[in-house]
């Protein structure tokens, strides 16, 4: 009785509860098995016989009366006739199985485990119910008995807490990834999954779950049936998930029940085009139990898709079934894949104690003391006596290797059957129609998974690479429904609108219905209108209309449900798209920065600036020495450069001065007097060439009133700097930018923009202001130009809407959005609302250049002039040709 207390259930109190019953209540009456051939507990095995006994006992644990039990119990039979008539399997050597009949009930079940055990089998084929699998497991650790079951589908039975337990058929793992990846091939986010509240329901849903999860998509409601449900509880469950939001619905529930289910929602017009119902492996198991189904049971499953265990399509699986057929007085009309597992769980057997036997193991049991019985106990514990040689014997098992009825016979390290496969079955007219298999190794395809095997391409299982046909859905819809609608509770979509007191082109309330208006609401409503079905929504404002309200708690107000969206110019950032989803952006967006302009026009002496008085001096200064180093070469030999001395003073000023326009005359004969010109003419081209550059950007360029050029320049002051009242830029400023919290001015709408910029930090104003690009445009269109950015965009986002976490109406309506943006919609509500002026760094008017800038040059120009006629008075007068002409 010890071995019952050392029990550690990770299960909970129902299965302790069943433990307790048993101990409590069960009386163990010993009776012999129902089997090939009857035995009794004092002709078993014992430790002192040979390692080559003449009879080998195994067990068969399942419901006869059962979809599952009625295709099983003839296998099982007619596999121990085979092994028993095959010499190459255990020659000289009878197998015996032993049957015993769970009842669907887990406390009988258990009851009968135990009976069976007391027959010493080396090996029980079964249980087929994960419940009594979970409490078996524990008595198998304990006696050391293999469990090979072939019905068992939970996936938590492959823990480590059951070493003695081996699943001869898949786990439910593996379904429930193939239904996942189905899931997601129709872009499908949320389901609701239907199941017994039992531990193969329960287990197999949480595994449905944690699969969905790596795909970004969820169980959003999770029914849960009761294993003794009635109609009235079933029809209540589907009232209550059809109001609900998703219409995608997994169903998880046992063969021998699971048709009332899809009966009441045919009833409840749930069977109609919009719902997908996907069901596992039950319903093939059911309908392939049967040789023709009934018309009115197909007319309500049409459109269903489910999964079914793969089985190769070989001449052996048909030649079984055929031989199955003929069995005369069969319980069932015709046999699904469990009968071929639970074959092959025999043969199973049958390989691991010829190997177990051929390599020296001896079949042995002997009694444990620990299991003793209390005084006036009538449980019979004494009777339960441990295989010797289990250890060893569950060993040989995971070592096998061969070929079946139900593929290949091979376990990997989790002791799970290598290549699981599923077949992807559509119900349509009055049959089945495989549209496409899964398995682990090539994902969906159309191809069957043993086709795949040999390739050995690494991307078969890609995304681009899987391919199903076509699905005729509920309703006889041939398209993919959308998954989804919004509920049947009467509420339409809570939408929050920022109730913004400035920059109201963008979103600002209306007296008129909806209630809002602006370049934004403009959007999501032609988005809204392209959506194929009807979006009941009702526009709520947030914020007081005393300032814009803060855009990151109103984020939060949609992640937490007290709204279903926000509709307005909230930005996407990095931090909000943790917590709730976007849609496309419908607006381009990021941070800058905006300083005031001057405009400086030039003074009369401008044409000065170019040069420091140094350079002026420099250039001056060369332009002589030029010069006379130019003389001293050419006077000996060229008479251009001869005379008096004021004369060739002359000359020499003249050539220096001249060569600045290149209108020098004189001609240089010496060659020392060319290479020298001409070295001072390339001098003389890049100077005049950065005069007139530097000359022309002083005539015509704006100055900005702020030496601030970027967000760099920004960062390093310590002046005040400008942002709008609830945008985000605050704490993007602060916490990734490191700029002191007290620098922050914050401004409630435009009027404050222009005040603080104009009034700049001297005078209790800002040295800039840091916003978003859509608002300085809106901004600097209303001022004339009077403002400019610097620098570039140091952050890149956009606006978008947002909804809560996998909101399906977040990717309908991004697609919306890339509509309008190709066909031009988008961009005309945008000029609509949003006048947009060109600011470029110079406009027109500022680059005409007036009187101002030149009467220096035209003053000092006039002075010589008048000198230099002056001082050739005379000589006009003396002239012979001036006083002719007078004449």
């Amino acid at each position: 009785m010890s071995f019952f207390l050392k029990v550690k259930d990770p299960l909970g109190s129902m299965v302790k509860g069943r433990i307790l019953l048993l101990l409590v209540f069960g009386l163990w009456i010993s009776t012999e098995g129902v089997g090939m051939k009857e035995t009794s507990p004092s002709s078993t095995v014992n430790s002192t016989v040979s390692s080559r006994p003449k009879v080998v006992k195994i067990g068969a644990l399942f419901t006869y009366n059962s979809v599952i039990g009625r295709s099983a119990k003839p296998a099982i039979i007619a596999a121990v006739k085979d092994v028993n008539s095959n010499r190459n399997v255990l020659p000289g050597i009878e197998l015996q199985v032993i049957l015993r009949d769970t009842n669907c009930s887990g406390f009988l079940g258990t009851v009968e485990a135990l009976q069976l055990m007391e027959n010493e089998v080396v090996a029980a084929v079964g249980p087929q119910s994960s419940g009594i699998a979970h409490v078996i497991s524990h008595v198998a650790n304990e006696l050391h008995v293999p469990l090979l079951s072939f019905g068992a589908t939970d996936p938590t039975l492959s823990a480590l807490q059951y070493p003695y337990f081996i699943r001869t058929t898949q786990s439910d793992y593996y379904q429930m990834n193939a239904i996942v990846e189905f899931i997601e091939y129709h872009r499908w986010r949320e389901v609701i999954a239907i199941f017994v509240d039992d531990d193969n329901g329960r287990n197999g849903v949480s595994a449905l779950g944690d699969a969905l999860s790596k795909k970004r998509a969820k169980i959003s409601y999770k029914a849960a049936l009761s294993p003794e449900a009635s109609q009235s509880d079933i029809s209540n469950l589907l009232n209550e998930v059809n109001l609900m939001e998703s219409r995608i619905y997994v169903l998880h529930v046992n063969p021998d029940s699971g048709l009332a289910i899809f009966s009441i929602a045919k009833k409840l017009q749930m069977m109609s085009s919009g719902y997908v119902w996907i069901a596992t492996d039950w319903l093939p198991s059911m309908l392939d139990s049967i040789v023709s189904a009934h018309t009115g049971t197909m007319n309500i499953l049409q459109g269903v898709v489910a999964f079914r265990h793969h089985i190769p399509d070989t001449d052996l699986k048909k030649s079984f079934i055929s031989r199955l057929k003929s069995i005369k007085d069969k319980e069932t009309e015709s046999f699904n894949s469990y009968a071929f597992y639970a074959y092959d769980s025999v043969w199973l057997a049958a390989h691991a104690i010829d190997v177990f036997l051929n390599e020296g193991g001896n079949i042995s049991f002997s009694s444990d003391p620990r299991l003793h019985d209390t005084k006036g106990s009538m449980l019979n514990l004494a009777a339960l006596r441990t295989f010797d040689g289990g250890d060893q014997f569950l060993h040989t098992i995971l070592r096998m290797n061969f070929t079946g009825l139900s593929g290949q016979i091979e376990f990997d390290t989790d002791k799970n059957l290598i290549h699981p496969a599923y077949d992807i079955l559509n119900i349509a007219g009055t049959g089945l129609r495989t549209i496409g298999y899964w398995s682990n190794h090539s994902g969906l395809s159309v191809l069957a998974p043993e086709t795949l095997y040999t390739k050995k391409s690494s991307n078969t299982s890609s995304t681009s690479n899987q391919k199903l046909s076509s699905v005729i859905w509920p309703g006889d819809a041939t398209t993919t429904p959308k998954g989804w609608v919004f509920p049947n509770n009467g509420k339409p979509l809570r939408i929050a609108v920022p109730n913004r007191v400035s920059y109201k082109e963008f979103v600002a309330k209306d007296n008129n219905p909806p209630g809002v208006q602006g370049f934004c609401i403009d959007v999501f409503e032609a988005a809204i209108n392209l959506l194929p079905y009807p979006v009941p929504r009702q526009y709520m404002l947030y914020g007081n209309g005393d300032r814009n309200p803060n855009y990151n708690d109103l984020v939060d107000q949609v992640a937490q449900n007290n709204y279903d969206a926000a509709v307005g110019d909230v930005t996407i950032v990095t931090n909000r798209t943790r917590y709730v989803d976007f849609t496309q952006p419908f607006m381009g967006s990021g941070l800058v920065v905006v300083v005031p302009v001057k405009e400086e026009k030039s003074s009369p002496w401008a044409f000065l600036k170019p040069f420091t008085a140094q350079m002026w001096c420099v250039t001056g200064a060369f332009f002589l020495f030029v010069g006379t180093v130019v003389w001293i070469l050419e006077h000996r030999f060229n008479p251009e450069f001869r005379g008096s001395p004021r004369k060739q003073l002359i000359t020499v000023f003249w050539f220096s001065l001249s060569t600045m326009f290149f209108a020098h005359r004189e001609n240089t004969v010496s060659t020392l007097g060319r290479l020298v010109l001409i070295i001072w003419l390339f001098v003389v081209l890049i100077i005049n060439s950065s005069y007139t550059a530097s000359l022309t950007s002083i005539l015509t360029v704006q100055q900005l009133s702020s030496q601030i050029e970027g967000i760099d320049g920004l960062i390093s002051s310590t002046q005040p700097i400008g942002i709008q009242d609830g945008s985000f830029a605050r704490k993007y400023l602060i916490e990734e930018l490191h700029i002191a919290e007290s620098r922050i001015v914050t401004l409630k709408n435009m009027q404050g923009y222009i005040d603080a910029l104009q009034r700049g930090p001297k005078y209790g104003g800002v040295v800039a202001v840091v916003d978003e690009l859509p608002y300085i445009e809106t901004l600097m269109s209303s001022t004339d130009c009077k403002f400019r950015t610097v620098g570039q965009e140091f952050t890149k986002s956009g606006w978008g809407f947002a909804f809560q976490r996998d909101s399906p109406l977040a990717v309908d309506l991004s697609t919306a959005i890339l509509q309008l943006s190709e066909n031009g919609d988008l961009q005309r509500m945008h000029d609509k609302w949003l006048k947009k002026m060109e600011c470029s760094t110079n406009d027109v008017d500022s680059n005409k250049l007036s009187l101002r800038s030149f009467w220096g040059l035209f003053l000092i120009c006039g002075i010589r002039l008048k000198r230099v006629m002056k001082f050739n008075q005379p000589s006009i007068e003396e002239h012979p040709k001036l006083k002719a002409s007078r004449t």
